[in-house]
């Protein structure tokens, strides 16, 4: 998998060989070599890699885009997959967000919307510390 992400995101990031290659330090032939899955980078060039394309190395290593249907997400942003609206409205969040995003049974969330963005949801308590700061001027500090 991981010569397919190298491949597609320096795609995505339009950057040549050449440009990846200086900035991380190897010769195209070796970049050439990982993207073709001929070798694999070392650890090191796997992390400075990850730092390049801002993405995790977990992610850099193992995503698969055939079976999540979506690009590798950045770095700290997620795709969860297709969620249904049932019947009476409610939705399941998937348990991986709910450990990632520390949620628990009676956590309150707050729905944001946008008709350009679509929807969001946040937890009730980091919007009120978002606004307080924002009421207090400190919140591009």
């Amino acid at each position: 998998m991981i010569h397919e992400n190298l491949y597609t995101l320096r795609k995505i990031n339009k950057l040549t060989q050449e440009e990846v290659a200086e900035k991380i330090g190897v010769s195209r032939q070796a970049l050439a070599k990982w993207e073709n899955g001929e070798t694999l980078p070392d650890i090191e060039k796997c992390s400075a890699l990850a730092d390049l394309y801002n993405v995790s190395l977990d992610n850099l290593v193992h995503y698969s885009q055939e079976k999540e249907k979506y690009p590798i997400p950045p770095k700290g942003k997620y795709v969860f997959g297709l969620i249904q609206l049932n019947e009476d409205g409610t939705i399941k969040i998937p348990d991986q967000a709910k450990e990632i995003f520390q949620l628990h049974a009676k956590d309150q969330l707050i729905l944001l919307g946008d008709e350009k963005q679509g929807l969001a949801l946040i937890k009730e308590e980091s919007f009120l510390n978002m606004i307080e700061h924002m009421k207090q001027g400190d919140f591009y500090e």
